[in-house]
């Protein structure tokens, strides 16, 4: 008979134990945790301990995890809220943009839109945008986040130089209508907006931009 065999058979004998409990005082185990043997039934406790203290991490985190997001969605609100507050047309490109950067602490937001109507067109919005970054808003089917590579859209920043990474939304009423605008975040951080980062939350905040800012489309 093997160790193979041995356990087999005690699976499938699962109250050999309780038939001869006389053996378990004299089963020893090495403890990975105090380096010294110890009982069957001290190695059960330390595998218990072991389940339980892996349980709480994992709860801790689903904690932090549930804290952020409900920071996050807080936010999300106010900055909404901010929106609907607006007091005219004209200013909601304004509030929008500088609300993304005072509730979500975001270094430098701004945006273009095509194809505003002719009351809007005077304004710091409706600046031409080239027909190359037109055209790349339109291929995007979900926020670009990267690496500022000298993009025509981190000059509509005030500061492009000190842009290392971007985030760039589409501004569209549904995936299907046409493209009317781009949202452009930037930070000096290169690590803020990566290309492997979770895009959610931004295409959230796409879509409400885009119903915000329909209004001023011809």
């Amino acid at each position: 008979m093997n160790s193979n065999d041995i356990a087999d058979f005690l699976s499938n004998n699962p109250h050999f134990f309780e038939e001869h409990a006389e053996l378990l005082s004299r089963i020893k185990l090495t403890s990975p945790l105090m380096g010294r043997a110890i009982s069957l039934q001290e190695r059960q406790m330390e595998v218990v301990r072991e389940k339980h203290r892996v349980l709480e991490l994992r709860l801790n985190e689903l904690m932090r995890v549930a804290q952020e997001n409900d920071s996050i969605t807080s936010k999300f609100q106010n900055w909404t809220r901010s929106l609907l507050l607006a007091r005219n047309d004209v200013e909601l490109p304004h509030v929008l943009t500088q609300g993304l950067q005072d509730i979500f602490s975001l270094p430098h937001a701004t945006l273009r839109l095509w194809d505003v109507a002719e009351d809007f067109s005077h304004t710091w919005f409706a600046q031409a945008a080239g027909e190359d970054v037109q055209l790349f808003a339109k291929g995007l089917n979900a926020p670009f986040c990267g690496k500022n590579q000298e993009f025509e859209a981190a000059s509509w920043i005030d500061a492009p130089q000190a842009v290392e990474s971007l985030a760039m939304l589409p501004l569209r009423l549904s995936p299907s209508s046409a493209t009317f605008g781009l949202l452009v975040l930037g930070s000096p951080d290169p690590s803020r907006f990566t290309k492997d980062m979770a895009t959610d939350f931004l295409a959230k905040i796409a879509d409400t931009s885009s119903a915000a800012l329909s209004c001023l489309i011809d």
